[in-house]
């Protein structure tokens, strides 16, 4: 393990629980404890306990800081209710996505963002460029702060009992809302219903001196329900399943959101409601226009051997034109499942490609994303 890895508040839990640790965006976090099937189960099925510390958690605030993020961000984060949350990215001026985020409104003029651990000081460092000129200020507060994921369709009982008023600051949280509560032991968090596994959940972010108290309490709260502390490991098959995208492999530089399906995000504005000037808006506007000749898609397939990350997929005469970005076995679906970027002609469901598979080709077909939603 490197000397230089950052260790999470809570790495003597960590280790107290068995946790397999590894070097992760210059963090030693836990990979798994008991066993990546078990724990992505315990997700689906009841609940798991995540530990999201090493992300990172930039604050704006000021009377500006509203028109400053619709400027640095491709979302228009002043129509953001208070309280509220919004996926979003922030992109090159040519439209390449520096990272994806998701911004919280904590009050009129105090945003907070949450950024992928490997991407924390890029990001702060591109708004500290793009902050000029607007009254606002941008601080890192990542080191404050301890991130920790309730997630499963047992979580929202489990966050209750762990809160003073679990049935008024909890259970009528919507998705993508978020609440100041109260825990018990007298601990204040802010409480999101976000996650990135595809169940319901909650974030709950502390201050990072009380997130061993807050783990335990979750561990204590969860207990009746079987509740499972989870790894990296899971929470990579978890999302893969859910569909959602990863940076570095389906969103980089080299990639707009259009590319990878999420063009939604981007906005853009009408003749009726025109929306000012943003970073990347033109390159943007430009990539909906003339459509991706690249198409992130699905792919399912009926064997046993998985499509990994950078494998090529292969059209009818074997040629290359493709790439996984993503590819595991589905616990969930028992089937190998994959992310991968194919020309736009290849992108109709039902479509059937090969995946160079260590030199041996296999099938695998075309399927829209989300592979797994849960009930509603």
């Amino acid at each position: 393990m490197s000397d230089a890895s950052l260790r999470s508040p809570l790495h003597d839990q960590h280790v107290a629980l068995g946790a397999t640790l590894v070097p992760f965006a210059g963090w030693e976090m836990p990979v798994r404890y008991t066993g990546d099937i078990a724990e992505h189960t315990a997700v689906r099925t009841g609940a798991g306990l995540f530990d999201l510390s090493h992300m990172g958690e930039i604050a704006v605030r000021g009377e500006g800081a509203a028109a400053f993020l619709d400027f640095a961000l491709v979302g228009r984060m002043s129509a953001v209710a208070l309280a509220g949350a919004r996926y979003t990215m922030i992109c090159t001026p040519e439209g390449g996505v520096i990272d994806d985020l998701i911004v919280y409104r904590r009050d009129h003029d105090h945003f907070v963002i949450v950024a992928n651990a490997s991407n924390k000081d890029t990001v702060v460092a591109e708004l500290d460029a793009r902050v000029a000129g607007f009254d606002a200020t941008v601080e890192d507060i990542s080191a404050a702060i301890a991130l920790i994921a309730v997630q499963g369709p047992l979580a929202e009982g489990i966050v209750a009992r762990m809160c003073v008023r679990g049935d008024d600051d909890i259970r009528a949280m919507r998705y993508y809302s978020a609440a100041n509560v109260l825990l018990r032991g007298d601990i204040h968090a802010f409480a999101a219903r976000t996650g990135y596994t595809g169940e319901d959940g909650f974030e709950l972010f502390v201050g990072a001196d009380e997130a061993a108290a807050v783990w335990e309490l979750a561990l204590e709260a969860g207990a009746e329900d079987g509740i499972v502390p989870c790894g990296l490991s899971s929470r990579d098959t978890l999302r893969l399943e859910a569909g959602m995208p990863l940076y570095g492999q389906e969103l980089t530089r080299a990639t707009t959101p259009f590319d990878a399906g999420l063009g939604r995000i981007v906005v853009l504005g009408t003749a009726a409601k025109p929306r000012g000037d943003f970073v990347g808006r033109d390159a943007l506007l430009k990539a909906k226009v003339e459509g991706p000749a690249r198409v992130l898609v699905g792919l399912v397939g009926d064997g046993r051997r998985a499509a990994r990350t950078g494998y090529a997929v292969l059209d009818d005469a074997g040629a290359a034109v493709g790439e996984v970005t993503s590819g595991a076995p589905s616990p969930t679906l028992g089937r190998p499942i994959a992310m991968a970027y194919v020309p736009a002609s290849l992108a109709e469901p039902g479509t059937v490609v090969g995946i160079d598979v260590r030199g041996r080709r296999e099938d695998m077909t075309v399927t829209a994303l989300p592979f797994y939603s849960r009930a509603s």
